[in-house]
């Protein structure tokens, strides 16, 4: 049989191989995504050195946030890809063992989640940061609190969405592997 099986209701119902594929590829995929998203501070590092704007408050703020919007960004899309990788591997590994876990509807929901978490996180860092620039200039270098907590609480509900999927895959990682007690 396939990667994928029918169901009575006629629709494709995900293999546990299928699912640790879909993780390991768009988890790859993200992660190479974040490993890019790396040389936005580079850049950012280099024009500020040229513009010569090192004064106290770009120190301070360099210090507290890295100097650069796009950290978050970058570190997230690199730690969450990786994270998607073991999953994937995890599912992998449980078909290796030998069992053959039911995958649930949470499950099969787990990679989109994930995904999607991590690219609206890189969206809303990037876009957020430029539409906000213009509703609070400079809001990022300067003490501009509300452009700040809106900026980063947009960017805390896409990883949440992300925390979600993960939390669907380990339970069911969970429950399979509870086989080999």
């Amino acid at each position: 049989m396939s990667n994928a099986a029918i169901t009575m209701h006629g629709q494709a119902a995900v293999t546990p191989t299928a699912l640790g594929w879909n993780f390991i590829r768009w988890g790859l995929g993200l992660f190479i995504t974040g490993f890019l998203t790396g040389f936005v501070p580079i850049l950012h590092y280099m024009h500020g050195a040229i513009e010569g704007d090192v004064g106290p408050l770009f120190l301070k703020n360099m210090t507290l946030w890295w100097g650069c919007p796009a950290i978050l960004a970058e570190l997230t899309l690199k730690t969450g890809g990786l994270g998607m990788v073991a999953i994937g591997f995890c599912y992998l590994a449980i078909i290796q063992q030998g069992a053959s876990p039911n995958i649930s509807s949470h499950e099969r929901l787990a990679p989109a989640l994930c995904a999607y978490g991590l690219i609206a996180e890189l969206v809303c860092a990037a876009a957020g940061y430029a539409i906000f620039n213009h509703f609070w200039p400079n809001f990022y270098f300067h003490p501009v609190s509300t452009g700040k907590n809106v900026w980063l609480a947009l960017q805390g509900v896409s990883v949440a969405v992300y925390v979600v999927g993960v939390c669907y895959a380990f339970a069911g990682i969970r429950r399979a592997s509870g086989q080999f007690r």
